[in-house]
């Protein structure tokens, strides 16, 4: 059973839902914190931004399910971005702290935000790149990740690299969104259903 973390505005999870689905997944939209016992994987979607993002967790008292969480978790895009111990959005926001990581505005000559279908350089290959290292997946992003240490996956923008997939342990995180990927975003998420 895969529960996708239903945050107000920033859990985007009806495409989500669907995709999950579409790749062989039961899924579960998690509303409250007593839904986080019912599920063998978590998906925290998201859109918006950081700080929004985990304001909407905090009235959900979502915080500490997730950190206490030990499945498998994949965050997507800004699901990615809130496991990191910071974000600079709109002032400074302590994020998850799953992942050694700040969220920073892209600097680049290119337009931000980032959007559109985009290529990954796998890194560091792992289960859930799995069949879909030579593929385009769809962007949408002013922020990134800034980590050293988890890195997966690179994507180049402009002649500016940054982190589009990470992973620690049981946690896994993709800038892009699998849901807007056709069918390598199908693969990507059956694989994470298969872990």
């Amino acid at each position: 059973m895969i529960g996708i973390v239903n945050y107000g505005i920033a859990g985007n999870i009806h495409s989500i839902k669907k995709a999950v689905e579409r790749a062989g997944g039961n899924t579960l939209v998690i509303n409250k914190p007593s839904d986080f016992s019912l599920v063998d994987k978590l998906i925290i979607p998201g859109v918006g931004s950081f700080k929004d993002g985990m304001q909407e967790l905090e009235n959900d008292n979502f915080i500490n399910p997730i950190q206490e969480f030990s499945k498998p978790i994949l965050g997507i895009c800004l699901g990615m971005q809130i496991m990191a111990d910071l974000g600079f959005e709109f002032g400074k926001t302590k994020g998850l702290g799953l992942i050694s990581a700040e969220v920073k505005l892209i600097l680049c000559d290119g337009k931000i935000p980032h959007v559109g279908f985009n290529k990954i350089n796998v890194k560091n290959p792992n289960v859930l790149l799995d069949g879909v290292e030579n593929e385009e997946f769809y962007f949408m992003h002013s922020y990134e990740m800034v980590n050293y240490t988890d890195i997966t996956a690179l994507t180049k923008y402009n002649n500016h690299s940054f982190v589009s997939a990470i992973h620690k342990g049981s946690i896994y995180g993709v800038q892009f969104h699998p849901e807007k990927s056709r069918e390598a975003g199908i693969r990507l998420l059956s694989n994470f259903i298969k872990l």
